[in-house]
C-alpha cells in the first residue's frame, strides 16, 4: 500500500502533463479574446498623465478614435510608435492608456519616440486593462462616435492593420 501512495504524486503529475499537453496541441495561440467588440467602452475614469486629474475614457475617446494600450517597458510598443505618429499626422484621433507604468517612464517614452495621443491616461495598477480585456501590450481598440468598440487589434499596429481597423469606422 505504501508503494502506491509513493507513486500517487507521480501519477497526478503525469495526468497533469498529459492534460496540459493536449491543451497545447489543440489551443490556437493566435486566437484573440474579442469579448468587448460590439459592446460599449467600459465606464472607466483614469488619471491624466498631464495633470493627474481623472478623465473618463469615454470622453477622451469620443470617436471615432483609436484607444492604444501601451507601456514604456514594452518593446513592441516602440515598434508601433512611428505608425501611431503617422496616424496622428493624418488626423486620426488616438487616446493612449499607459498600462502598469510609472508616469515619469511613460513621459520619457513619449518624449523619446513622439507623442501621438490627443489624451494620455494612466492605468498604473492595470485595473482598466482588466476591464478592457487586455491580454498584453500593445493593444488597440477602434471606438465609434457613440462609444461602441468596433474592433480590437493585439500586438504592434502596422500601417495595414491601422487602415483595416479604420475602414470599419462609420463615416
Amino acid at each position: 500500500m505504501s508503494r502506491w501512495l509513493a507513486l500517487a504524486p507521480l501519477a497526478v503529475l503525469a495526468a497533469l502533463a498529459l492534460l496540459f499537453g493536449l491543451y497545447a496541441l489543440h489551443h490556437d495561440p493566435k486566437v484573440e479574446p474579442r469579448a468587448l467588440v460590439g459592446h460599449p467602452l467600459p465606464a472607466l475614469s483614469l488619471p491624466s498623465l498631464d495633470d493627474g486629474r481623472p478623465l473618463a475614457l469615454s470622453e477622451a475617446a469620443r470617436g471615432p478614435a483609436l484607444v492604444n494600450v501601451f507601456a514604456s517597458w514594452c518593446a513592441p510598443c516602440e515598434l508601433e510608435a512611428p505608425v501611431l505618429v503617422s496616424l496622428k499626422r493624418r488626423g486620426v484621433k488616438l487616446v493612449g492608456v499607459a498600462y502598469k507604468d510609472a508616469p515619469e517612464n511613460t513621459q520619457a517614452f513619449l518624449t523619446r519616440l513622439g507623442d501621438p495621443y490627443a489624451a494620455r491616461l494612466v492605468d498604473r495598477d492595470g485595473r482598466a486593462g482588466i476591464e478592457l480585456g487586455v491580454t498584453g501590450v500593445p493593444e488597440t481598440y477602434l471606438v465609434s462616435a457613440d462609444g461602441m468598440i468596433l474592433d480590437k487589434h493585439s500586438g504592434p499596429l502596422t500601417e495595414a492593420d491601422a487602415q483595416a481597423m479604420l475602414a470599419k469606422a462609420p463615416r
